[in-house]
């Protein structure tokens, strides 16, 4: 069923009339052109699709548009202002955190909102909030050391 749906996205209120079963990750990527969220396993496990809604990590690929309803979703494209990225955007190129970069946009977004509750986290407190998020080149070293960089900061 077709509903219009008004959430802010990256800070801009964003309405979009669309059936509101869509899949979130889908909206993003061909309704609004937001090509950073993968799509990975389509089923909440690998953490390629992840965005932030309301300063939560949340997987996009299963999640009904509806539910954004009023929310504010960041995605990858929102974190960098203008040309100037962000602090995790830049640690992870500083620490060579991102071999293939296809699970990089989720990593990020996971990691920012990891920060955004609890900025000063410690390895231990990284390493188990990036856990379910899968990297297939096994750089999760390079990963944890590029958050630990910002949490430093």
């Amino acid at each position: 069923m077709t509903e219009t749906i008004t959430f802010k996205l990256n800070g801009k209120s964003t309405t979009i009339t669309v059936d509101g079963d869509r899949k979130l990750l889908w909206v993003l990527r061909t309704d609004l052109g937001l090509t950073g969220t993968k799509y990975g396993c389509g089923r909440y496990l690998c953490g390629a699709c992840t965005v932030v809604i309301d300063r939560e990590a949340v997987r996009s690929c299963m999640l009904p548009v509806r539910e954004v309803r009023g929310k504010e979703v960041t995605t990858i494209e929102g974190l960098a202002k203008g040309d100037q990225l962000h602090p995790l955007q830049k640690a992870f190129a500083e620490h060579g955190a991102v071999q293939c970069g296809f699970c990089t946009p989720g990593m990020i977004m996971n990691a920012y909102a990891l920060l955004l509750r609890n900025p000063k986290a410690t390895r231990e407190q990284i390493i188990a909030g990036m856990e379910d998020n899968l990297c297939r080149c096994s750089a999760h070293q390079r990963i944890v050391k590029a958050i630990e960089s910002v949490a430093a900061r």
